[in-house]
């Protein structure tokens, strides 16, 4: 059976699977649609919680980051993981305890204003729809590669299979679905990375093999670092970033996490409080297998990519790879538009080499012909999935992995879309401007609000502004900036009133958006950003993606400062603060 074949069987076996689920768990009622009931044992609830987490910047997106970033992308797993330590301590029991349906409606109620909800929600909208981005990025990506078509097409089949399970499912269909998918997705990546660690290292633990020696005995991180200084890049071991921003890079993903309305949502299907906290430790673990094989997963992708390029000694002309004698995982990616060779010295042989190195690119020039870097484009993006290609591992692990990457991209995609539908219908339109519609027609634009933000999610996602974990470090930056502040302060502070809540939003959400469009473009649009994105035009030293974590601090400071001149907060809300806080009852389900 070929590869195409086998994909198609895969990847269709894995979606009737999710689409029989999403039938089987369909919503009836707003509880099931927003809360899954209330109902989700808190084992399954982290497994759900996880999947839904570990988007397709997780599983498709990150390693590549670490493929090419090396030690500089540790922010991502220092930044994600944290941050999720950050919201399991501190933010998902009290949330659960207050006993809501959505983000939102916490805000609206503890700071006792419909502007207030009005503002959350616009937060909540914009730091989903650009989260999603990322994930069509990972949806397009996937689908492009594996059903052999180009990028915009594998975009509208994966949008369409979000559509159908997503809205007809509804939280507790979305539940059950991302408990499937994450043991498909964890089960496609971790297979693959065993198996390419004993191909490497001999040793079938990825965590153990990136440590470990190769074949000829060099260890493994050393002779990457040989192979990239050989071809002009940076030691792939050291910080090539300035420290001060991987700082607030790995801030405002932290923060970023702990605001993420998505995942906080999973913590209000528990049946208790103390499941809640349950469900969270059991997520943080879930998690933790894709987090720790995510290094060896970059760094054996990168090695695997170089050396079948570049193949010989660097300089020997017959240690490039032919062009026309090109593997067929080359060719399948280049069909996807993500993978492009020129052919500039006309040799028919493949120059793979860091012409952005000024003093390599003049040497390589003189003595040996190349004139520029004819890997032309290399998509961070596809390194998870080419990998069990390029290692050569048998077919049904490719198959496994383009299910795995398809999985985490819609796990997230649907988790995302309910919370912007779950914002729409249930804090715009049922707590704020038609107080009065109907249990059945607010389930019906739920449904609605969902089938729209996936058409505009699509849209933006065919023109994404970077890979996919770039654009998710964009969405986290804008969750740290305006959802994270509001809600720690809403949870341990009684002083913060509604005016300070709200001023501290607008605040940290304007000022976050401005720096992204100023350097990024309005709506990520090419030719519409103001300054040029580059290290020395940024304000401290903050790149764009994590200027999140400066947006949170001036969402605090302007809180405090604002309400420190308006009217102090009522004594009942300053109450139902301190009850949020009590430990006394924290195991029974308290819905106020």
């Amino acid at each position: 059976m070929d590869l195409q074949t086998l994909t198609y069987i895969v990847v269709g076996l894995t979606f009737s699977l999710y689409i029989g689920i999403a039938i089987w768990a369909r919503a009836g009622t707003t509880g099931e649609y927003y809360a899954a009931g209330r109902g989700i044992h808190p084992v399954a609830n982290g497994m759900a919680t996880a999947a839904d987490w570990m988007s397709a910047a997780s599983f498709i997106s990150m390693a590549g980051l670490i493929a090419f970033k090396g030690y500089d992308a540790s922010i991502f797993l220092m930044g994600w993981t944290g941050g999720y330590v950050l919201l399991a301590l501190c933010l998902a029991p009290y949330l659960r305890k207050f006993g809501k349906f959505t983000v939102p409606d916490f805000i609206g109620d503890r700071f006792y204003s419909s502007t207030a909800r009005i503002v959350a929600v616009i937060c909540l909208i914009v730091a989903s729809l650009t989260y999603v981005i990322g994930q069509m990025k990972g949806i397009g990506v996937a689908f492009s590669r594996f059903l052999d078509v180009d990028y915009a097409t594998g975009l509208y089949s994966g949008m369409a299979i979000v559509f159908f399970y997503a809205v007809l499912g509804g939280m507790k269909g979305v539940t059950y679905t991302q408990i499937a998918q994450y043991c498909v997705l964890i089960f496609a990546y971790t297979v693959p990375a065993v198996f390419i660690s004993l191909n490497l290292t001999g040793n079938p633990l990825p965590q153990l093999g990136l440590i470990g020696d190769t074949a000829d005995g060099t260890p493994l991180l050393l002779k990457l670092d040989q192979t990239l200084v050989d071809l002009g890049f940076a030691e792939y071991t050291a910080q090539k970033g300035g420290t001060f921003n991987m700082m607030m890079y790995t801030l405002s993903l932290m923060l970023g996490t702990a605001g993420l309305p998505h995942v906080i949502i999973r913590f209000f299907t528990v049946p208790k409080v103390s499941d809640a906290r349950t469900s969270a430790g059991w997520a943080l673990l879930f998690i933790a297998i894709l987090y720790t094989t995510a290094p060896a997963v970059g760094s054996m992708a990168r090695l695997n990519l170089t050396n079948t390029i570049q193949h010989g000694e660097v300089g020997d002309p017959q240690g490039n790879l032919v062009y026309e004698e090109r593997p067929d995982w080359f060719k399948n990616w280049e069909n996807t538009g993500l993978l492009q060779f020129e052919d500039k010295n006309g040799d028919g042989r493949i120059q793979y080499y860091n012409d952005g190195n000024a003093e390599f690119a003049a040497k390589a020039e003189a003595e040996y012909g190349w004139k520029g870097n004819e890997m032309v484009k290399v998509d961070r993006d596809i390194m998870v999935l080419a990998n069990p290609e390029i290692a050569k591992l048998p077919d049904w692990v490719i198959a496994l992995v383009a299910a795995g990457g398809l999985a985490a991209a819609l796990s997230t995609a649907a988790g995302l879309l309910l919370a912007i539908s779950t914002a729409i219908s249930h804090d715009l339109l049922k707590r704020t401007f038609m107080t009065g519609i109907s249990e059945k027609s607010e389930l019906l634009s739920a449904r609605i609000a969902m089938a729209g933000a996936i058409l505009v999610a699509g849209y933006l996602g065919l023109n994404p502004p970077g890979f996919a974990a770039q654009v998710v470090a964009l969405a986290f930056g804008l969750a740290a900036s305006s959802i994270f502040p509001v809600l720690m302060m809403g949870i341990f502070s009684t002083k913060v009133n509604k005016q300070g809540a709200i001023a501290g939003m607008l605040a940290g959400l304007l000022s976050t958006l401005l720096y992204i469009f100023s350097y990024k473009g309005f709506l990520f649009i090419p030719g519409t950003e103001l300054l040029a994105n580059t290290p020395d035009n940024w304000f401290l030293g903050v790149s764009p993606e994590a200027f999140g974590a400066l947006g949170a601090l001036l969402n605090f400071v302007v809180a405090f400062v604002v309400s420190n001149m308006t009217a102090p907060v009522p004594d009942d809300i300053r109450q139902m603060v301190e009850d949020i806080r009590v430990p006394k009852g924290a195991g029974d389900a308290q819905d106020h």
